[in-house]
C-alpha cells in the first residue's frame, strides 16, 4: 500500500532512503506541476541546501517540472530558502521549491513550497498540492540542454541576486568596520558562502560544505553552538555571535559574554530597533510559542499585536495583506518589514548589525533598552524524545484540563490556540506542544531567570511523565 504524504508545519520532511526516495519525491514533484499548470504562470525557481542528495533530488525535479511543460528557474549551487522566496518574487514565479530539512537532523531531507509573493505556500496551496499527489509517478531523465533550448530550464545565480538586494539595503562597509567584531557559524549550512560575501571581516566557523553537518541537527540553539559560545567567552576580541541553521532561514544569537539570546529577545530587539529608532510601524504577528513579552512591548509601543498557529507560514499571509513590522516564531524564524515576507535569519542579522554599527553600540544595551520597558526574563525548551503511545496521553491530559498545578506552580490561565500554554503567575509560562515535524513532545518555560525557569521545567517534566 503506498504510504500517503503530508507536509508539516514546515514543508514535507523525511529520513533518506526510507520515505525520503526519488520515487516519493517524483510523486511530490508531478503534484506540484499539477497545481502549478491550475495557473496562468507556469513557473518555478528551484534550490538545494546543503544536504545529502540535494543536487540529485533537485535535477529529478526539474526532469518532472520540464516534462509538464513548467518553465525552471534553477541554480547549480546550493541556496538558502530565503534566496528561492527573494528570487520567486523577482523572477515572476508562481512558486518557489526548496530540497531542504531546514534544521533537522542529517538524516533528513525535504520539500519546501514557496509563493510567487516572496514567502511561504499558504496552507490553502499546500492542501491542493496534498490532494494532487498520486500513489506512483514515474519519469524518465530529461536532456537539460534540449529544456533549455526549448526555454524551459534556465540556469541563474541566486546568490549574486540575494547579494545585490543586500548590499542595496545595508551599509555593508559601515557594518564591516564597526567596532563590534562578530563571530558567524553556518552550522554547515548554506549560509556560508553568501555570508562571507557579507562579512568577510567576520570569524567564520563550520563554513565547509558538510552535508553530514558533523553529525549534529544544524538548529541554532544553544546546546549545538557551544563552540562559539566558547570563543565569545573566552576572546575580548569578539563581541556578538550569529548562527544560522541549515537553509539559513532562522537565527541564534550570542553577546559578548558567550549568553545565547534567544529568539524571544531577538524579536523584541528587532520591534524596538525598527519602531523606536527607524520610527516604523505596523502590526506584530507572532506564533503561539512567542513570548507574553511581546505583547507588553507592543502595547508600550502602541502596536497591535495577532497571534498564529504555529508554522511561518501561518504568518506570512498576514504579511502580504496587512501592514506587518515583524512576524515571528520562537523557533528563531522571523520576517521583517523592508524584506521579503519569509523568515531570514541572515537578514535579521544584518539589521541588529547594522543598527549597532550606526549607534556605536552593543547587544547588551539594547536588550537592556528592552528589559527597561518589559522587564527581565529568560527561556527555555525541553524536547522530551518519548514514545507516541505517551505523548498521546500527555496531550489528551491537556485538552481534558486533567492538569490544576504542576507541583508548586498552579495553573491560572490556559490558552489553547495551538498547543497548552499554561500562565502560572508572576508572568511565568509553560507550553506543551507535539512536534509537527518531529517524534518529539516539546515543553516551553519562561519565567524571571534561567535557574526559574530551570527549576520549573523539571516539575512540569516530573509532573506529566508520572
Amino acid at each position: 500500500m503506498t504510504k500517503k504524504i503530508k507536509f508539516g508545519t514546515d514543508g514535507w520532511r523525511a529520513i533518506i532512503a526510507e520515505d525520503y526516495t526519488v520515487d516519493n519525491l517524483l510523486r511530490v514533484a508531478y503534484a506540484t506541476a499539477q497545481w502549478i499548470k491550475k495557473s496562468d504562470n507556469h513557473s518555478l525557481v528551484l534550490g538545494y541546501d546543503c544536504r545529502y542528495g540535494g543536487e540529485l533530488f533537485t535535477k529529478r525535479i526539474i526532469d518532472v517540472m520540464c516534462s509538464e511543460g513548467i518553465k525552471v528557474y534553477f541554480d547549480k549551487h546550493f541556496v538558502t530558502t530565503p534566496m528561492i522566496s527573494l528570487a520567486a518574487l523577482k523572477l515572476k514565479t508562481f512558486a518557489g521549491v526548496i530540497v531542504t530539512a531546514s534544521h533537522n537532523p542529517p538524516t533528513y531531507n525535504g520539500y519546501k513550497l514557496k509563493s510567487g509573493f516572496g514567502g511561504p505556500s499558504t496552507e490553502a496551496d499546500i492542501k491542493a498540492v496534498e490532494d494532487l499527489i498520486p500513489d506512483t509517478h514515474t519519469q524518465e531523465p530529461v536532456d537539460f540542454k534540449e529544456m533549455e533550448a526549448k526555454g524551459l530550464l534556465e540556469f541563474v545565480n541566486l546568490e549574486d541576486m540575494y547579494f545585490e538586494h543586500v548590499e542595496e539595503h545595508f551599509d555593508l562597509k559601515k557594518i564591516n568596520k564597526s567596532n563590534c567584531k562578530l563571530v558567524y557559524d553556518a552550522m554547515y549550512g548554506s549560509g556560508q558562502n553568501i555570508f562571507k560575501r557579507i562579512m568577510p571581516t567576520a570569524k567564520h566557523l563550520h563554513c565547509e560544505h558538510n552535508p553530514g553537518f558533523y553529525g549534529r541537527a544544524p538548529e541554532p540553539i544553544d546546546k549545538n553552538l557551544q563552540e562559539l559560545s566558547k570563543i565569545l567567552k573566552t576572546n575580548d576580541d569578539y563581541h556578538l555571535g550569529l548562527a544560522n541553521d541549515g537553509d539559513a532561514d532562522r537565527i541564534g544569537l550570542y553577546n559578548s559574554y558567550g549568553k545565547f539570546i534567544d529568539a524571544h529577545h531577538i524579536i523584541l530587539i528587532l520591534i524596538h530597533i525598527l519602531h523606536k529608532y527607524q520610527g516604523m510601524t505596523g502590526k506584530v504577528v507572532i506564533a503561539f510559542s512567542a513570548s507574553p513579552k511581546i505583547k507588553k512591548l507592543c502595547k508600550a509601543y502602541g502596536l497591535e499585536v495577532e497571534v498564529t498557529k504555529i508554522g511561518f507560514k501561518n504568518i506570512a499571509p498576514f504579511m502580504i495583506a496587512e501592514d506587518v513590522l515583524v512576524g515571528g516564531e520562537e523557533s528563531g524564524g522571523i520576517a521583517v518589514k523592508g524584506h521579503i515576507p519569509e523568515r531570514d535569519g541572515i537578514w535579521d542579522g544584518l539589521v541588529i548589525l547594522d543598527h549597532i554599527a550606526k549607534h556605536d553600540t552593543t547587544l547588551e544595551s539594547l536588550i537592556q533598552e528592552v528589559y527597561d520597558v518589559v522587564g527581565a526574563f529568560a527561556y527555555n525548551r525541553n524536547d522530551l524524545h518519548i514514545t507516541n503511545q505517551l505523548k498521546a496521553s500527555i496531550i489528551e491530559n491537556c485538552k481534558a484540563g486533567n492538569y490544576k498545578n504542576f507541583g508548586e506552580y498552579v495553573i491560572e490561565e490556559t490558552e489553547t490556540i495551538d498547543g497548552f500554554k499554561y500562565h502560572l503567575g508572576n508572568e511565568r509560562v509553560v507550553m506543551i506542544r507535539p512536534s509537527g515535524t518531529e517524534p518529539v513532545l516539546r515543553v516551553y518555560g519562561e519565567a524571571e531567570d534561567i535557574d526559574a525557569v530551570n527549576k520549573m521545567l523539571a516539575v512540569v517534566k516530573e509532573t506529566i511523565l508520572n
